[in-house]
């Protein structure tokens, strides 16, 4: 990786285990462990922003009856055309 930069890390001895033995059974190296952990990390934390926005959005402005009225009409339509038995 020609961009990369090294850096060391201290880490509880607990935690360390717990990533070798995590990490020998995807065969990755450590580097490699920790990259995907961070990475996932950010994705998480990038997930639980959308959620956060698609709540507060949803509660500025709720669907209307009329909305979940016609929700609730096409639910009905679709599943009395599945043949059930």
């Amino acid at each position: 990786m020609a961009d990369s930069v090294k850096i060391a890390i201290s880490m509880p001895e607990g935690l360390v285990r717990l990533m070798e033995k995590e990490r020998k059974l995807t065969r990755e190296t450590r580097s490699a462990f920790i990259r995907r952990a961070i990475r996932r990390l950010f994705q998480e934390k990038e997930h639980m922003l959308q959620v956060s926005e698609y709540v507060e959005g949803y509660r500025a402005q709720p669907e209307t009856e009329e909305e979940i009225a016609a929700a609730e009409a096409g639910a009905a339509e679709l599943l009395s055309r599945e043949p059930w038995e």
